[in-house]
């Protein structure tokens, strides 16, 4: 077992400076508390004081880290996670990182102190490799994000497919100039998926289609707006939007009738996670459907079982179908496509 002496070696200050940084002493340098930290979660080292209160004993507490809790993809997510924990006498605690990586490693130090038996990572910010030490203290379940380099459960959606028919759909409805909207890709599995299924689809009808654009860093309505604007400018608009979530679609919808343009005869929008923003806009916004209650109790059986098991280190993947919910924003006349 670690002592406070291995985390001084290995930080390369004195005990003394540990101590300090362990006691939130306010006068550490930001440089100091890092060196600190970084130490302490490579060796696995935890305060006295914490190890001596929760050592045999469980929190009955699972921390739960979304991006942005306003989204409804994971408000929705969230009231379904704390329904099943719940029926296995657990709570949850709800961290919102701002897509920040250091908000998420502030809150995967809850594992760390032993404040909960397990973590629900819903996106990832930082790399596997700065994540996995924290694995030491207890059980990680991924939930909708998942990354190849992780060897601990995943949840997720068939991101690619998804995309792929949605795509299918506004090609088949005729349309020749796309634009795939997103967030960022540079380390989202689920956006690089989409985009996947994106291009597959495209692919298969490359002779019909007469350009191909892509736009990031789109997660809200506001940014749906702004996406909307931003075409305006261009030379050939499209006439058919993919969009990353129902929000950014909605604020497409929005700037779109702002400038007098009809939807979907100008311009088709099709969104993601088939939130009520869908079905109350003006058109309906065609949507991919994602079976959020499904995924979050195979997630809460995960982290029960591995709470309870303490294997940690062990990659099981699920997978959850997709479906397409055609509706205003792509045809006149709605229906549902299984």
């Amino acid at each position: 077992m670690s002592t406070i002496e291995d985390v001084a070696r290995l930080a390369g200050l004195s005990r003394t400076t540990v101590s300090r940084v362990i006691n939130n002493h306010p006068y550490v340098s930001e440089d100091k508390k890092k060196r600190v930290k970084f130490a302490m979660n490579t060796l696995g080292f935890v305060p006295n004081s914490a190890a001596r209160r929760l050592r045999k004993q469980r929190t009955e507490t699972v921390a739960v880290l979304v991006p942005r809790v306003t989204n409804p993809f994971f408000s929705r997510l969230i009231e379904s996670l704390e329904i099943f924990a719940s029926d296995h006498k657990y709570k949850l605690i709800i961290c919102q990182t701002r897509y920040l990586p250091e908000k998420e490693l502030e809150y995967l130090e809850l594992l760390s102190t032993k404040q909960v038996d397990g973590i629900i990572l819903c996106s990832l910010q930082n790399k596997w490799s700065i994540v996995e030490p924290y694995l030491q203290h207890g059980p990680i379940v991924m939930c909708n994000e998942y990354t190849d380099e992780a060897h601990i459960p995943m949840v997720k959606f068939n991101q690619a497919e998804g995309a792929y028919v949605a795509t299918k759909h506004l090609l088949e409805q005729g349309h020749r100039r796309l634009l795939f909207c997103s967030g960022s890709d540079k380390s989202s599995m689920i956006v690089q998926h989409r985009k996947k299924g994106f291009l597959h689809a495209v692919s298969e009808h490359k002779e019909q289609v007469d350009s191909v654009e892509f736009v990031e860093d789109a997660y809200d309505m506001e940014d749906g707006c702004r996406v909307f604007r931003d075409l305006l400018d261009t030379k050939e608009n499209p006439t058919a939007i993919f969009a990353g979530g129902d929000e950014v679609a909605a604020g497409i919808i929005l700037e779109a009738k702002r400038h007098q343009w009809s939807i979907p005869e100008q311009l088709a929008v099709i969104g993601f996670d088939n939130q009520l923003l869908s079905e109350i806009m003006e058109p309906t916004i065609t949507t991919v459907c994602q079976p959020v209650d499904q995924m979050a109790k195979k997630v809460i059986e995960l982290m029960m079982e591995k709470i309870r098991t303490k294997t940690y280190k062990k990659q099981e993947v699920y997978e959850f179908e997709l479906e397409l919910m055609i509706k205003g924003s792509t045809v006149k006349h709605t229906t549902v496509l299984a």
